[in-house]
């Protein structure tokens, strides 16, 4: 929900453009905070949700890590304070730029993804005489129960390394001087709400560690990534997720050795709800079917309904009217640029504005300039 304050102060700035509620981000980090320190758990936030600087800042104050896909995350996190030995860096294809920025930088981890990226890794650091830290991020294949684009753990998907590659692994690692092996790393899927699959995740982790512990390695850590999921359908509700339930699911049943820390890489969970895309009505289209709601955002302002019909709620915050339905469609020259199909919202006329909920994660990170469009700017509600 919006104050008339806020709608006051929309109605004097440019649409499209991204909205963030600070006290709404602060309050989450907080519990995401409590809920892990509970159990000792260490969470480094993903990179890729959001990086706007203002945000970091305010994650960083907030003593969480990193974690990182690219080597532009890694030094934006560097140059945003973040310590480099709280800096997990996955991705299936690292390049050797890439590589060489975080040996160059003591990284936390490099979260390896197969045997070759291990070999390149030791080899730029024997140049450097360095001992890089690696993890090994391992495909469990769980199934996240989310939608297939968003899938990473399943022997289908390209990331980690699988189960019938261990022997190999260990076989190369001994021979490998500039790498030390530190922990092993997963990552299931994204927007993960049935916690039945954190669980399976949990009981193959389990499963993979006494591979390792049958093979004389303990390790320093385990990673279990991120992926919990949002109640896009009412963003207003800060009780979803659960971070308390999602946090002691993890204690009851992976099984940590004396002395591992268990990590968490969480993205869209610490940031989604604070976040909103704000869009004024150009036009207002009837047709026989349906109604047209043509918005001054587009696809390139939010691209998740286009690329994998995900879901946002989508309010008019200044018509008084009765309730009509509509399709939310953007000015993109695309079908597949529209924000929802049929959406029951307030009876809406040209010049109103449209609020697109629970764009915090992945909404201005993906913007693109596609159609020549300038990108949209941020604004705070700590400015108001």
């Amino acid at each position: 929900m919006f104050s008339p304050k806020e709608i006051e102060y929309f109605n004097k700035i440019k649409t499209p453009f991204y909205y963030y509620n600070i006290d709404r981000l602060k309050d989450i980090l907080t519990r995401v905070k409590n809920a892990s320190e509970r159990f000792g758990f260490v969470v480094h936030y993903a990179m890729k949700a959001n990086a706007n600087d203002r945000l970091l800042a305010i994650i960083r104050e907030f003593g969480f890590g990193a974690d990182c896909v690219s080597g532009n995350e890694v030094q934006k996190a560097i140059d945003m304070g973040f310590s480099p030995n709280e800096i997990a860096f996955a991705g299936v294809g690292k390049s050797d730029d890439e590589i060489n920025l975080g040996i160059d930088n003591n990284i936390f981890s490099f979260n390896c993804e197969s045997t070759q990226e291990i070999e390149v890794i030791d080899e730029f650091a024997a140049k450097k005489g360095k001992v890089a830290r690696i993890a090994l991020r391992i495909n469990p294949n769980v199934k996240a129960n989310t939608h297939h684009y968003i899938t990473t753990g399943l022997e289908e998907n390209k990331f980690g390394i699988n189960r019938w590659e261990f022997d190999k692994v260990l076989e190369l690692l001994r021979n490998k001087k500039n790498v030390k092996l530190v922990g092993i790393h997963f990552h299931i899927g994204s927007q993960i709400t049935d916690f039945d699959a954190f669980k399976s995740l949990c009981i193959r982790v389990n499963e993979v560690q006494n591979y390792f512990i049958e093979n004389q390695i303990l390790l320093e850590h385990i990673n279990v990534g991120g992926g919990l999921g949002i109640d896009y359908e009412h963003p207003d509700n800060l009780d979803v997720p659960d971070f308390d339930a999602f946090f002691k699911l993890f204690d009851r049943f992976l099984e940590l050795r004396p002395k591992q820390k268990l990590h968490f890489e969480l993205g869209r969970a610490m940031v989604a709800q604070c976040g909103d895309l704000i869009t004024r009505v150009l036009f207002v289209k009837n047709g026989i079917n349906t109604n047209f709601a043509i918005v001054d955002a587009g696809m390139t302002e939010l691209i998740r309904p286009a690329l994998y019909q995900a879901y946002h709620k989508i309010e008019n915050i200044t018509s008084k009217l009765g309730i009509d339905f509509y399709d939310v469609v953007g000015p993109i020259c695309e079908s597949s640029d529209t924000f929802g199909k049929t959406v029951q919202m307030a009876e809406t006329k040209r010049g109103d504005l449209i609020a697109i909920r629970s764009t915090g994660a992945y909404g201005e990170v993906m913007a693109s300039q596609y159609n020549l469009r300038n990108l949209a700017k941020s604004y705070y509600s700590e400015d108001i």
